[in-house]
């Protein structure tokens, strides 16, 4: 390989659904073994070695140029400051996950989440990072994008990042798990842009792959489940948003479970989840399965009844 070829720089740049990306780590949070949530920092080191061994799969590794995460994007709907001032701590909670994103040099995007027929709902991200992905590749040149997204609406995007001869990697988890209410969750990616891009990566195979896969690297994708690293990392990024306002009449029942950051309240027919930053009087930390609680009714993003205003009896 000549030298201008060894010195050349493989510039990446990375853009996050931030819904999805926050919904995958949840899942290795609460239902995966592991435990954990998943690293920025991380990440992208995995980015970097994924590219690099796409791009430049018969070259030996010292002979690879050089490949860098340049540029990266988070993209998600945010509450406004006076919704958000009412919910507890969350505005805390937005600033500590803006602090971790921050410090790996990821940009943040943020649309207000509007409110329809009652509803909270976000809108329009999807097309506004369609948009920035679009206008940045062509502006920065980055010679590989990275999209951390499920979604369909991102086909067109891949379409014309490829018309432009800028290979598109996707980062991809399919998963299914029953929550503590016994209910089946599944998020699967989209065939028709897994089908688009040049790169498509299964995230939940290369992680349970225990044969083939480099377990340091692997493993540095996880948040090392210490205090101090719960702290610095997204442990406590956000707390899980509700779309439609608190009923005013106030509920008393039992906890019927509690886990690591949220519990289940007993309610027929299905038992209601919480989230210990849904607790407004007392310690979730002190709490014991079978406390009496007061709570309100709210709906989660999937419609589904969660409790809201926690407080023990």
């Amino acid at each position: 390989m000549k030298n201008s070829q060894k010195s050349r720089l493989t510039r990446i740049g990375v853009f996050y659904d931030g819904n999805y990306f926050y919904h995958v780590s949840n899942y290795y949070f609460y239902s995966h073994p592991r435990q954990a949530r998943i690293s920025i920092s991380g990440l992208h080191e995995f980015i970097r070695e994924k590219v690099c061994e796409m791009e430049f799969p018969d070259t030996a590794y010292d002979e690879i140029p050089r490949c860098r995460v340049v540029d990266s994007h988070y993209f998600r709907g945010r509450l406004s400051a006076k919704e958000a001032s009412s919910r507890g701590n969350i505005l805390y909670y937005d600033r500590l996950f803006d602090d971790v994103l921050m410090a790996q040099g990821v940009t943040t995007h943020y649309l207000p989440v509007k409110s329809f027929d009652g509803k909270k709902e976000e809108k329009s991200v999807d097309t506004w990072l369609s948009l920035e992905a679009y206008e940045m590749a062509i502006f920065k040149r980055y010679d590989v994008v990275v999209l951390i997204a499920c979604d369909g609406d991102y086909v067109p995007l891949a379409r014309k990042l490829s018309s432009l001869g800028i290979r598109v990697m996707l980062l991809a988890w399919d998963f299914e798990y029953k929550d503590d209410a016994g209910f089946t969750r599944i998020t699967r990616t989209s065939q028709d842009l897994l089908g688009e891009v040049a790169y498509p990566v299964i995230m939940t195979y290369e992680i349970g792959d225990e044969e083939h896969s480099d377990r340091d690297v692997i493993n540095a994708l996880f948040v090392p489940p210490t205090p101090t690293a719960i702290i610095n990392e997204n442990i406590t990024g956000e707390m899980p948003e509700y779309i439609e306002e608190p009923t005013d009449e106030i509920l008393t029942g039992e906890v019927l479970s509690l886990k690591k950051g949220y519990g289940f309240i007993r309610y027929e027919p299905n038992n209601l989840f919480f989230h210990w930053t849904y607790v407004i009087s007392g310690d979730f930390n002190d709490m014991m399965e079978g406390d009496k609680v007061r709570y309100r009714l709210a709906r989660n993003n999937m419609g589904a009844l969660i409790a809201v205003d926690v407080e023990c009896v």
